[in-house]
């Protein structure tokens, strides 16, 4: 870890995290058979993988996990999913991204999915910085930051020692 790095949630912390937010969809998708959990390439993808095992492990709702592709960059370029429109028309979707910054790669996300008739979605953010310029918010996150502008928020996952940093 770099001496200019603070870190803002350990490994055990981030599990906590994970399975209060498990807990949480769980609740609100209850009477589901299904869930799509939908998450944001790279990070919001590896949260969305750590979100589906803790699923599997607490409930008994089916579970089928479906990578995004956005274009950070470029939100407007076409959005790419592993699974087809079919694979989750009238299902319930959470969509899982890692940090919540400016929220256009959360509202891009979710306007994607409303191509097609779905029950109900959801999101899902690690963290959430406070500094959107689109109105989307996390309907569950792991931790809220007030951050600068200047400031860098960097999620690591890594096989038994997942970071938050902030820098």
């Amino acid at each position: 870890m770099a001496s200019n790095q603070n870190k803002i949630l350990n490994h055990e912390e981030i599990q906590h995290k994970i399975k209060r937010i498990a807990y949480q969809i769980y609740e609100t998708y209850v009477d589901e058979e299904e869930i799509v959990i939908a998450g944001i390439a790279s990070g919001g993808l590896e949260l969305a993988k750590k979100i589906n095992d803790t699923m599997r492990e607490i409930a008994d709702i089916n579970t089928q996990l479906c990578e995004v592709k956005i274009d950070k960059e470029q939100l407007l370029k076409p959005i790419e999913t592993s699974i087809d429109k079919d694979g989750y028309q009238n299902k319930a979707i959470v969509l899982v991204d890692d940090v919540l910054n400016s929220g256009g790669t959360l509202i891009y996300g979710v306007k994607h999915f409303l191509n097609v008739p779905i029950k109900k979605i959801k999101t899902v953010v690690l963290v959430d910085r406070n500094h959107k310029r689109y109105p989307v918010k996390a309907d569950f996150k792991g931790i809220s930051l007030s951050t600068s502008l200047q400031e860098h928020v960097s999620v690591v996952f890594e096989e038994g020692n997942d970071a938050v940093y902030l820098n």
